[in-house]
């Protein structure tokens, strides 16, 4: 039996249990510990869990894990809640410098404190009929829609996952519509195979497609994003040959609750929490 400290943080409705693994004291979590730790009857309950580990060249790394107890891609609401987290610890103050799985990110903590994330340049967008395939640090499907609202979209979305381009590795599936002057996303992670409050990834992709499909001239770009997680912005340099770089995602993350939970040896369940 291991006792764990953890931290939930939540980041626009996307919710992580973040643990600080500098001291290598939660090495070698199993994907049936991580799965138990996220199931939200049986555990603590999350989309996904992060590891802080030390590094020697950047302020912390992040290491992500989806609910399905399967390390993934990068997680852009789960790289602002891990810089709450690294604020919280009196890493950093208002700037941080993190490695990912998809290499390094910086972040600014506002006055206003939002966390904006830097994320990786987009080279390629795959135009699929009317939608649209890109990587933003995970991959994603794009489709605008109307009444997005009304969608079931884990039903609409597994058909995408699933299909026989993607199904061994999957995709996140996004739908959005243009409402009032900002983007209304709606996402399907993949790793947690249901919809989130919101995806960070997700919404970076739906606003370089957005920039896209309203044939937008080159040049600095901002991108109001609505999810039923909460709001985000994003901001971008569209180039001249298609691309993006200098890409920002904005939004809020927060702490929920610290707590302890016993880990068996054995059998993952159950598992003993307490706050």
């Amino acid at each position: 039996m291991k006792t764990i400290v953890f931290y939930k943080y939540q980041g626009n409705g996307n919710d992580f249990i973040v643990i600080d693994n500098r001291q290598q004291q939660v090495n070698g979590l199993s994907s049936d510990i991580i799965r138990s730790l996220c199931h939200r009857q049986f555990g603590i309950g999350a989309d996904g869990l992060i590891l802080m580990h030390a590094s020697g060249e950047y302020d912390f790394i992040m290491q992500y894990f989806n609910s399905d107890g399967r390390e993934s891609t990068m997680c852009g609401n789960g790289g602002r809640c891990i810089v709450r987290f690294a604020q919280h610890l009196a890493l950093i103050t208002d700037r941080a410098r993190f490695l990912a799985v998809d290499g390094p990110h910086e972040a600014i903590i506002r006055k206003d404190g939002l966390i904006m994330l830097k994320m990786k340049d987009v080279a390629v967008v795959t135009l699929k009929g009317e939608d649209f395939v890109l990587d933003t640090g995970s991959p994603h499907y794009v489709r605008f829609a109307e009444h997005v609202h009304m969608l079931h979209v884990p039903d609409e979305s597994r058909k995408i996952r699933n299909a026989e381009e993607f199904v061994k590795e999957g995709i996140n599936v996004n739908f959005v519509e243009m409402q009032e002057g900002k983007l209304f996303v709606r996402t399907y992670e993949r790793g947690v195979e249901d919809e989130t409050l919101s995806c960070g990834t997700g919404v970076v992709a739906a606003a370089l497609v957005s920039s896209i499909k309203s044939g937008s001239e080159a040049g600095r770009q901002n991108v109001a994003v609505e999810t039923p997680g909460g709001y985000f912005e994003v901001s971008f340099l569209k180039k001249q040959d298609g691309g993006f770089s200098d890409i920002w995602l904005i939004g809020d993350a927060r702490l929920v609750f610290k707590g302890e939970v016993e880990i068996p040896s054995s059998n993952p369940y159950p598992l003993k929490i307490t706050t």
